[in-house]
C-alpha cells in the first residue's frame, strides 16, 4: 500500500478515464497492481466512462437555484445521451447539486467547477462516477451565477428550459416574467441589449426584400428601418406582448406593478448543439432503405 501514491492513482485515471477515488480503492485492492486494478475497474464498471466519452451528448438537464434570500441564484446545463437518463433520480440530484454549488461558490469557468468539492469527492469525480454507474456520456456544458440587484425569480419547464430573473416587485410578477421569458425566448431586456451584428444581419435581408419592390430609395429606407423595429419589438422583453395579457407588453405590465427588470437569462436543453451522431443514423438508415429497394428490385 506504501507504493500506492498521487502519481499512480492518476496514470491509471488517464489509462481508465475512471473517478480518482475508484482508481485508488482500486490499486488498495490490488496491491499497487495497475495492471491488475486496470482489471477491476474494467469490470466494476465495464470502462463506460472511457467509451462514453466520445459519444454526443445533446439531452439533459437545466439545474436552478436561488439562495433563500433571493439574492443569489444559478442556471446551469448538464447534458446526457437520451431523454431516459434526463428523466433517472440520480441525474436529476447531480444536477440540482451542481447548481447549488455554482450559486454558493461562483466559479469562473467549468474548470474551476470541476474542481470543487462535490460530497467528499470534486464535480469532476462525481461526474465520472455517474458516467460508470449510467453508461452514458454526461458533460457540463455551460453555467451562469447571478448576483440580484433586486431579488431573483426563477422558472422551469420539465428541466428543459430554465430561467432567471433579477427584478423589483413582488414574487409573483418575477414568476410571471420568467414563465413569459421561457414562452417568448426574448434576446434582451431592451433593444440596448441586441447585438450591431443581429441588426445588421436584418437590416440587409430587409434591404434585399425591400430592393425587389421597384420603390424609390426613400422608401425602401423606411421600409428597411421599420422591418427593424419590428424585429426589435419581436426580441426583447420590454416590447414583447405580455404571454398572460395580450392586450399589453411586458414594460406595461411592469409599470402597473410598479416593477422592473434588471437583468436575465435562459438557457434550453441542448441549445445549439449540433447532433451529428442522430444525422449520420438518419443518413446510415436511409442508405439501407435504398440498399434494400435495389435489392428488392433486382
Amino acid at each position: 500500500m506504501s507504493n500506492i501514491n498521487a502519481a499512480l492513482v492518476k496514470e491509471l485515471r488517464e489509462k481508465t478515464d475512471a473517478p480518482m477515488m475508484e482508481c485508488k480503492k482500486a490499486l488498495i485492492e490490488s496491491d499497487g497492481d495497475i495492471k491488475k486494478a486496470e482489471g477491476l475497474l474494467r469490470i466494476k464498471l465495464g470502462n463506460k466512462a472511457n467509451k462514453a466519452a466520445s459519444r454526443v451528448a445533446a439531452e439533459g438537464l437545466i439545474g436552478l437555484y436561488i439562495s433563500e434570500d433571493l439574492k443569489s441564484g444559478a442556471l446551469i446545463e448538464v447534458n446526457c445521451e437520451t431523454d431516459f437518463v434526463a428523466k433517472n433520480k440520480d441525474f436529476i440530484s447531480f444536477v440540482s447539486k451542481l447548481a447549488e454549488i455554482v450559486a454558493n461558490n461562483n466559479p469562473a469557468d467549468l474548470l474551476e467547477l470541476s474542481n470543487l468539492i462535490f460530497d467528499t469527492d470534486t464535480v469532476d469525480s462525481a461526474r465520472r462516477s455517474m458516467i460508470g454507474k449510467i453508461g452514458e456520456n454526461i458533460s457540463i456544458r455551460r453555467f451562469t451565477r447571478i448576483a440580484a440587484n433586486g431579488s431573483l425569480s426563477g422558472y422551469s419547464h420539465n428541466g428543459r428550459i430554465g430561467v432567471l430573473v433579477d427584478h423589483s416587485g413582488n414574487e409573483d410578477v418575477g414568476k410571471d416574467v420568467a414563465m413569459h421569458i421561457a414562452a417568448a425566448k426574448p434576446k434582451s431586456v431592451d433593444s440596448s441589449g441586441v447585438s450591431i451584428d443581429e441588426i445588421n444581419t436584418e437590416r440587409s435581408i430587409a434591404l434585399e426584400k425591400a430592393k425587389k419592390s421597384g420603390k424609390s430609395s426613400d422608401i425602401i429606407e423606411k421600409i428597411v428601418e421599420g422591418s427593424v423595429q419590428k424585429f426589435l419589438k419581436e426580441v426583447t422583453l420590454m416590447s414583447q406582448t405580455f404571454v398572460k395579457d395580450e392586450k399589453q407588453t411586458v414594460k406595461q405590465m411592469l409599470d402597473e406593478k410598479s416593477s422592473s427588470v434588471d437583468s436575465f437569462v435562459f438557457y434550453v436543453v441542448g441549445d445549439g448543439i449540433e447532433k451529428k451522431r442522430w444525422i449520420l443514423q438518419q443518413k446510415l438508415q436511409l442508405l439501407v432503405l435504398c440498399n434494400l429497394s435495389i435489392i428488392t428490385k433486382s
